[in-house]
């Protein structure tokens, strides 16, 4: 019988904090006794015998929970990514030393980047001390499925993808349309999966047809994250299933994803300035890499990884801006958050968020105004900006409580995990496996829940769905 009283394992999570902050006059020691600190984190909460991990299901089975995917997303990235950019500051690109014969000496920068891992290892541990507070151990299903068949996802699939589409052309829509997108995807995943299993040609053709569409688009897009989404669902869904192939499959995935990729994506940006179709740069970006340009993949690639899938370096101009050169923002972020969930329809004044949120971007330098980068922050440095170290520990912790208790919710009124926790939970709160600003991600939060429950009033209605008594 498993010991769900998460107090011990709750504490232990803050040792490597602890030991973090203890070096913090030796920042190169403090920095890998924080990055390290986070690989403890995961096995922890993940491997080990302490782990307090729901019963009903096996653990391959269940990967799509918050304590393990979303879990590895977020701190993944906004930890462990980080080496790549340290590495770099130290002298190093892709584990060799470039200044042969120069001694490295820590300086000011070395310092801001050990005080940044510190605080991410800090908001690591917060965030699953959210999630252990309060997963339901035993989630009791409120609904169940009227028929034995999928069937319903094929149109579920085909209805909510299609509306997402449409709804997308509406810029003002977003906020909708996106989430209905991913149900859609989503839905077309488990069909692709269940085709494979039972050799069902419908489900097959219908599930992979509106996947494989989704992800050409993507490919189109010169956006690197729709890409590795697409490749994260599809490996999570089959991972049940074909749990030996997958993860022999995930070191080469990986690989290829991050040499070819930050290439690749350069070179359909082409298509943003009009001069080249999206169609016409993606037929140069594979001739781009067909070409065996091998220094300049290394150079791009290097570049990303230290500067792009990892944004620590945003994370420390922050620092050095707030609170040297600026106090602490207070209720500011959060109250202007708060103003964006009122919908345009009832205030035609209201300020574009999307301008409100870059402001302190360029206050800080982090971006220039006459770019076109979109630098946004994410939620741990918000949470820094906000209140400093306390409001990341305390922000964090009911960043963990929200997304358990969304998934355990969603799992409860759809009647289980795939319905609820694959296909709701992680598509219209799939913006929370890494967190945006507080201005996207409130209303990402809040819309969401709405869409949520109009989703279920709608399968109740159609009888996909049907109460389940005590």
């Amino acid at each position: 019988m498993q010991n769900n009283n998460p107090t011990k394992l709750i504490l232990t999570l803050y040792l490597p904090v602890l030991i973090s902050y203890v070096l913090i006059n030796s920042p190169i020691i403090s920095y890998f006794t924080a990055w390290f600190g986070s690989l403890f984190i995961f096995y922890t909460t993940i491997l080990s015998p302490a782990a307090i991990i729901n019963q009903d299901l096996p653990i391959h089975k269940q990967i799509m929970r918050p304590i393990f995917l979303l879990q590895l997303i977020f701190a993944g990235f906004m930890c462990v990514t980080s080496v790549f950019y340290f590495m770099d500051h130290l002298g190093y690109r892709y584990l060799t030393e470039i200044n042969y014969g120069s001694q490295f000496k820590e300086n000011e920068q070395t310092m801001l980047i050990a005080s940044c891992q510190r605080m991410s290892l800090l908001a690591h541990a917060a965030l699953v001390t959210g999630m252990l507070l309060v997963q339901k151990h035993n989630i009791r299903p409120k609904s169940a499925k009227t028929f034995e068949s999928d069937d319903f996802l094929i149109w579920l699939s085909i209805i909510v993808f299609g509306i997402g589409s449409l709804t997308q052309r509406f810029p003002s829509l977003n906020q909708i349309a996106i989430p209905l997108t991913i149900v859609g995807i989503s839905c077309a995943a488990v069909l692709f999966v269940k085709g494979v299993n039972a050799k069902n040609i419908r489900y097959l053709g219908i599930g992979a047809s509106i996947f494989v569409i989704n992800f050409l688009h993507a490919s189109l897009s010169g956006y690197k994250e729709p890409i590795i989404i697409n490749v994260i669902v599809i490996a999570c869904v089959f991972f049940p299933y074909y749990k030996k192939l997958i993860l022999y499959l995930a070191i080469p995935t990986a690989y290829v994803l991050l040499y070819f990729l930050p290439t690749y994506n350069n070179t359909v940006r082409q298509s943003w300035n009009g001069e080249v179709s999206a169609q016409e740069a993606q037929h140069q970006a594979f001739e781009n890499l067909n070409s065996k340009n091998e220094e300049q993949i290394e150079e791009t690639n290097w570049s990303f990884l230290t500067r792009r899938l990892s944004e620590i370096e945003m994370f420390t101009q922050f620092v050095d801006y707030v609170p040297e050169h600026h106090p602490y923002y207070g209720w500011e972020i959060v109250e202007n958050s708060l103003e964006g969930l009122i919908p345009r329809f009832f205030w035609a004044g209201k300020p574009n968020m999307e301008t409100v949120s870059m402001q302190r971007v360029y206050d800080a330098g982090v971006a220039n105004q006459l770019s076109i980068v979109s630098a946004k922050t994410r939620p741990v440095v918000d949470a820094y900006l906000s209140w400093g170290i306390p409001g990341i520990f305390f922000f964090m912790v009911l960043y963990g409580m929200l997304v358990q208790h969304l998934s355990d919710k969603a799992e409860e009124i759809f009647g289980g995990y795939e319905l609820g926790c694959v296909i709701m939970f992680n598509s219209i709160f799939q913006g929370l496996w890494r967190g945006n600003n507080f201005e996207f991600m409130f209303n990402n939060i809040f819309w969401g829940y709405v869409i949520m429950w109009v989703l279920f009033a709608l399968l109740r209605t159609i009888k996909v769905l049907k109460p389940v008594f005590d």
